[in-house]
């Protein structure tokens, strides 16, 4: 993997570099698409629209 040419890091100190030399390999997960029509008709057929309220914060995302 890869070695350490000067100084004596400690082990907390390689955990840090080899958890941040890992990340860089891993690729980055696409966003999470918006709720399209069908969620929306879904919601209406259900009739979850967003009402005023305690918590109404909530149901407003679906």
């Amino acid at each position: 993997m890869f070695s350490v040419a000067k100084g004596e890091p400690t082990p907390e100190e390689l955990a840090a570099l080899t958890a941040v030399v890992l990340s860089l390999g891993q690729s980055q997960q696409a966003a999470p698409e918006s709720p399209g029509v069908r969620h929306w008709v879904r919601r209406q057929q259900l009739r979850l629209a967003p009402r005023p309220g305690p918590e109404a914060w909530r149901r407003s995302l679906g």
